[in-house]
């Protein structure tokens, strides 16, 4: 039986503790074919990945996809090579005025399986500051405690008939 819906390939867990998200954008990628069956096998990192532009064309960078184990030479490919993203123009210039202006990063996300096209989610962010993680962790905790004791509350009522 056929699963429905995207299929999670790889997730960059990292960048929502390293960067505030602003805007989150999907894009196809330019992949060879020993690529496609690495990122079926989940043999892909991209923690350390980011997505600039050159020439008015959308690249990322860093991201590691291993070689497929059964191709031996011939099909096989570079596992740190750049690859290209596949976006409109008009978004590709729309986000480089965002990036110049706001100072922001763009970082994937996650890379999914969509009708067995390969995507990808990539963020406009803003790096944090080690304060601010600091902060954003706190208040994240704070909110958690926040939840248990209502629940403890709610759990402990007297007053149920």
């Amino acid at each position: 039986m056929k699963k429905e819906g995207p299929v999670i390939i790889a997730s960059n867990r990292k960048a929502r503790h390293n960067y505030t998200i602003v805007d989150v954008i999907e894009a196809g990628i330019v992949l060879h074919g020993s690529e496609v069956k690495s990122l079926r096998d989940g043999q892909v990192q991209i923690a350390e990945a980011y997505a600039h532009v050159v020439r008015g064309e959308m690249w990322l960078e860093g991201v590691h996809v291993a070689a497929y184990r059964f191709s031996h030479g011939v099909g096989s490919h570079e596992p740190m090579r750049s690859r290209k993203l596949l976006l409109h123009r008009d978004q590709i210039r729309k986000l480089q005025e965002r990036m110049s202006k706001e100072r922001l990063t763009l970082v994937p996300l996650s890379m999914t399986l969509k009708k067995g096209r390969v995507k990808v989610e990539l963020a406009l962010a803003k790096g944090r500051q080690k304060e601010d993680r600091r902060q954003a962790i706190a208040e994240k905790e704070s909110k958690l405690e926040m939840r248990r004791e209502a629940g403890r509350a709610r759990k402990n009522r007297t007053d149920l008939p």
